[in-house]
């Protein structure tokens, strides 16, 4: 019995076409995927009332950067990952040193980079001393002597006869502070990771006959 094994070009080319289509399939489903995880992501930022800044915080990578791959894969992160982190995970938050914890009033206002004001800044800036206040029961305080201006920040008092001078809380000192989890950000990674199948399929379907 003799056996001969012929091959059909028009076969080896039928494959190589179907496998240049899976690349192009699987390349753009995962591009797809971590647009849309990116977008679920920075979504979730602005509706959590965390602010458009923070959002843009997240960013994606797909690979390869260029060209078609059957092992494509996306990179979703963020640049601010520790902040992104504690809104995700909602964290106890300690001092470093086992004091206080200095939590910004309305009359503290922000810093000057933006974010939340530190007691040694706040001194620094208004050109006043804070003061300690023990509170037995309730958290205690760090407050100024001046006067409280038409913003409602706590600044120096101008005047000399003590008119419109107070005593203005400016921080809160707790010992801890449990941090709310507004965030969800597993649960649209695991949206995106459930959906690939279907889009590399759609995507397969699409390159044939689209």
């Amino acid at each position: 019995m003799k056996l001969k094994l012929d091959i059909d070009p028009d076969i080896v080319a039928m494959m190589a076409a179907e496998i240049a289509a899976g690349e192009r399939a699987v390349t753009a489903a995962m591009r797809e995927a971590g647009t849309g995880l990116k977008t679920a992501w920075r979504t979730q930022i602005v509706q959590a009332g965390l602010g458009r800044r923070l959002a843009n915080s997240i960013r994606n990578q797909n690979f390869p950067r260029s060209g078609d791959s059957l092992d494509a894969a996306t990179l979703v992160w963020s640049k601010a990952p520790v902040i992104v982190g504690a809104h995700d995970t909602g964290p106890l938050i300690r001092s470093k040193n086992g004091s206080w914890l200095a939590i910004p009033l309305p009359a503290a206002g922000k810093s000057s980079r933006g974010g939340r004001i530190t007691p040694g800044e706040w001194e620094r800036r208004r050109g006043l001393r804070l003061r300690f206040v023990y509170r037995r029961n309730g958290p205690s305080l760090l407050v100024a002597e001046g006067r409280l201006n038409s913003r409602g920040l706590g600044v120096a008092s101008r005047s000399k006869t003590g008119r419109g001078k107070t005593t203005a809380p400016i921080f809160l000192l707790l010992p801890q502070v449990k941090l709310p989890k507004r965030l969800d950000l597993t649960r649209d990674a695991a949206r995106a990771h459930d959906a690939v199948p279907g889009l590399i399929v759609a995507r397969w379907v699409e390159g044939r006959f689209g």
